[in-house]
Parts: structure tokens; sequence; C-alpha cells
């Protein structure tokens, strides 16, 4: 037989299972024709190359990232980051610079919230300070933010306005009144206020990102949503669809329709299935319904099963365990998917108890992939039920180092014992997934696969690390028995990410008849040193059979 490319004398991880590695492939239409020994290469005909023991493995798949979020955070002015020592400082601080900065139509800082000391900021300070133009401040995780009268009336917001989800997504007020500050997706209109790029503004960070997928080997991103802003979203696929027709789109984009208020479910059911149809090319498919279910520690908005260490408050979820059933019985009919953003311990448990309620009505015919994303803290008595449930654990490993007093100081000592459990969930059979969870490219240093893999395998940042200084840790993230495999690592980046997508028979692993996504490797990835694994960058890329550095 006639082939493309044959390759002999290579270490290749296959992803597959029953042909867990391999020293020789043949690609021929940009199909894996064969993988397995040199004996096997008689059967073909081609140019073959030596690699000389070089390192084979199946193109990433990175299964939660902000594709669409970080367009928006491209052009968006996140404003004048400081820091202070309570509302007084915060305020002169704020007023000095609009003193020196007269005549802006809008004014945008960015602030840690325990800046303020435990004291509150109300707009009418900021209206004191700021009568003319709007003023927004973003807490420094874009989860809440405080913003001043003129805001509020730009975006028709008042008193009687309703939180789009009680006690997780809304307007903070007092004695009935608003008091400016909102969070989560309560204010998230307030983020892109005024950002409208042209097309070409959008083309070229798309670019940056193609580039960046073609340098580390990813060959696949399931974009995690947009939200609040579903016609930017749009906008942004029509390109990527536009793209891909014009041959610019070698990367395949899975995608998906956000939804973060329960009084719009219907609505997005019906904009999903509406995506499924209109954006179905060969590298860009839409079939997930993304549901933000609850919010981040450090704000207390995610939802958790026992209080904040020293407080009363446990988060909320935007939906009970009927609403995800019924959700999730719209999806199975529909041959659609569900990944849910769960971060404390309580909203993975609703999700959890859902697809059981959705299981018990449906029987054998419930065929509903369901991801929950981010896991940072897990109850113990769930963490079985994803294997049972055939629920999926998708973990951004570059997340599982820091300083342990940071959640000691949310959670308690003992429940900051427990973060990411992700090799517990491995060894109990449920299937286990990594991604970066990006919403801004800039240089794309913590998007890097290889640094998920440092940091899992790890569970801490140091020097040796290629990361940000800010990122390093002084110890071992605990539980230190949940660090992970090198090829744990790669399997969950590579043919768990696949099934996790519903792409398993086209993607994920080297094997005969699917595309030939593959990376090759100077150094042995299985015997590489853990410490420093983030400097790893494969030699060559190729998707689809072709080369594409």
């Amino acid at each position: 037989m006639k082939t493309d490319r044959i390759i002999k004398n290579a270490i290749i991880f296959t992803s597959d299972k029953n042909n867990p590695m391999a020293t020789a492939l043949v690609v021929k239409d940009g199909k894996f024709a064969y993988v397995g020994d040199e004996a096997g290469l008689s059967a073909y005909e081609g140019e073959v190359t030596d690699l000389g023991g070089k390192f084979i493995m199946p193109g990433i798949l990175d299964t939660h990232v902000h594709v669409t979020t970080s367009i928006g955070f491209e052009y968006a002015d996140l404003g004048v980051r400081f820091e202070c020592n309570g509302k007084q400082e915060a305020l002169a601080f704020m007023a000095d610079f609009i003193a020196k900065n007269p005549g802006l139509p809008r004014y945008r800082f960015m602030m840690e919230k325990v800046c303020l000391k435990g004291e509150e900021l109300f707009k009418e300070d900021l209206d004191a300070i700021c009568p003319d133009a709007e003023l927004v401040i973003l807490e420094g995780e874009c989860h809440s933010n405080w913003v001043n009268s003129k805001v509020l009336q730009a975006h028709g917001i008042t008193d009687e306005t309703p939180d789009p989800v009680p006690g997780l997504s809304y307007f903070v007020r007092k004695d009935g009144h608003l008091t400016g500050n909102s969070f989560e997706s309560a204010c998230w209109p307030f983020l892109f206020d005024g950002v409208n790029p042209t097309d070409e503004q959008i083309e070229a960070p798309l670019q940056r990102l193609i580039d960046y997928c073609v340098t580390t080997g990813v060959s696949c991103l399931f974009d995690a949503g947009f939200p609040e802003h579903e016609p930017f979203h749009e906008r942004i696929y029509s390109y990527l669809r536009k793209m891909d027709k014009e041959g610019k789109l070698p990367v395949y984009i899975d995608g998906c329709y956000m939804l973060t208020n329960p009084n719009k479910t219907d609505k997005a059911l019906a904009e999903l299935k509406r995506f499924n149809r209109e954006f179905n090319t060969p590298h860009l498919r839409v079939h997930t319904l993304k549901i933000l279910m609850d919010g981040t520690q450090k704000i207390h908005t995610a939802a958790m099963v026992t209080p904040y260490e020293g407080t009363n408050e446990t988060g909320y979820t935007t939906f009970e365990a009927e609403g995800i059933a019924y959700i999730l019985k719209q999806l199975n009919e529909a041959g659609l998917d569900l990944h849910v953003h769960t971060v404390g311990e309580r909203a993975s448990r609703i999700v959890l108890d859902g697809v059981e309620l959705a299981r018990k009505e449906l029987g054998d015919a419930f065929r509903v992939r369901v991801t929950c994303a981010h896991l940072e803290i897990q109850d113990d008595a769930d963490l079985p039920r994803f294997a049972k449930l055939g629920v999926i654990a998708n973990f951004t490993p570059w997340w599982h180092a820091g300083d342990y007093l940071h959640w000691a100081s949310w959670l308690g000592g003992e429940r900051a014992q427990k973060l990411f459990r992700c090799k517990t969930l491995w060894d109990s059979g449920a299937l286990v997934t990594w991604s970066s969870d990006n919403v801004a490219y800039m240089d794309f240093v913590i998007w890097s696969p290889y640094l998920g893999m440092e940091v899992a395998m790890t569970r801490q940042i140091t020097e040796k690390t290629r990361s940000y200084e800010y990122t390093r840790a002084a110890s071992v993230l605990p539980p230190e028995n949940e660090k992970m495999s090198v090829e744990e690592m790669i399997l969950g980046y590579t043919i768990n990410g696949a099934k996790q997508l519903g792409i398993e028979a086209s993607k994920g692993s080297i094997e005969v008849g699917k595309d030939a996504d593959f990376l090759v490797f100077e150094k042995d990835l299985l015997t590489a040193e853990h410490e420093g694994f983030s400097f790893n960058l494969p030699k060559e890329v190729y998707f689809d059979g072709k080369k594409m550095n």
C-alpha cells in the first residue's frame, strides 16, 4: 500500500489501552493506517523516517478553556490595578486618578475585596468622587464588582431589578436599595462595556491562539462559553466557521452555549439546538450546554456543604437536583451534552443528584455526557459517585499548587487538606480529564498543557517551573498523595478528553482509522524529570497527518 508517511524507531505512547506502546506508525490520507512494530511495515510503501528513539504521543485535547471570552478580555479595559488599606484609601486613590485624568466617559479600576478590610463600598461613595462619568471597580477574579449610579442607569438596573440567581448572582442591597456591588453573572454585563471589535480584531487573537496550539501540539479545545454575552459569543463562532470554510482553522474547537440564569433554561436549550445546527464544520462543532452552577471560594460564592470558616455562608447554586434532571432529559432527547462549573462540594453533589434522578427515569436510554469542571473541594461521600453515575471529572491541574493557608482561611484546616482529589477520582474508575481554564490569551504561559502536567505530578510551582513568579508555592499543596503520574496526565489530556467530547472514534489516541494528530519530542516524556516538565515542547506537530511546524 502506498502511504503518505512512515515512521519507525520511535517510542510511541498511543493512549490506546489495547496497544499502549508502539515503535512504528503509518499515515495515509490524514489517518493512521498502521500502528505497531517495524515488522508490520513491510506492507507499506513510502518514504521512511527513522526517529532514532524520539518520543511520540497523540495530539493534546484541552477540555475547558475560554476561546470567546478571551476575545472579550483582549479588548476590555480592566482598569488601573491598585492596593489600599481600607475604604478611604481606595476612594482617595481613585479620586486622585480622576482629578489627574478629567473628562473621560468611563473610569475603571481593579482591586481585591480584601483591600477594603471588611468595610462596605457604596455607589454613593463612588458618585461623590465621580458624579459625571461611569465608574467600575473590578474585583481581582472578575467575579464581582462595584459601580456608580451612572453605570446602573446605563444598564437600566433599579432597586426593582430581580437578581438573576438569588444568593449567587445578585445585586447587593441595603434596606432594599442597590449598593452598586454585584456578584457573578449579575456583574458580567459591566465588564465588557464598549467592547465591539472589528473582524480583523477578532481574527488577530484567534490566529495567535492557533499559533499557540501548533507550538504546543494542542489539536483540540473545548470552549467553555462567554457568560451574559451571547451575541458576542455567537459572532466569534461565526468567524471561526468562516475561518474553517476558508481552510484557516487547523485546530478542532468544540463549543457550547452557556446558561447562568434558570429563568432562561428553555431559551438556552433552544439556542443550543440552533448552534448545533448552524456551527457544524470539520473543525467546529457545538453540542454542549454549559451551566455556571456556582462561583469561587475567594468571594464565598462557591457552594459548600458546610459553611465557610468563621461564617454561616454556604454559597448557592443556580439549580437544584430537579432542575438538573429536567435539563438532562431535554438534552438526552436532543442528543446533546452537559458541562458544569462546579467549584464547591455542594455544586457537584447537586449535579450528581440530578444525574441520578435522570438515570432512574430514563434507564438505559440515558446518553448525555456530563462533565463537572474545577472540583476544588469534594465531600468524601460523593467521590465514588462519579464512576458509579458516569460523570466526568475535569480538573485544571495548574491550580493544584499554591498557598495552603489561603484555602485554610476559607475552608478551615481540615477541609483544606482535601483539595483537588483527582488521583482519588482516577483510582475510583471515574473518567478524569485535564484543562487550562483560562479567560485571557496574553502570552499563553499558563495555557500550557505541560505546565498542567508538571503541577499535577508535583502539586507545586517552583523556580524550575515555566510559570509566572507569583504562582510559586513554598510547599506541596496537600494532600500529597493526590499527585498523578505522567502516564495518567497524558491519558487525561488525550483519550479521556476525546471521550469527554464524544470524539473518541476519531481523536485522542494513535489507532488505525483515527485522525493522524501526533507530536514528536526529542526526549522520552515518560522518563522526564517532573520538576521543569513545563518547559517541554514538541519538536514536530502533525494535525490530520500534516506537519504544522
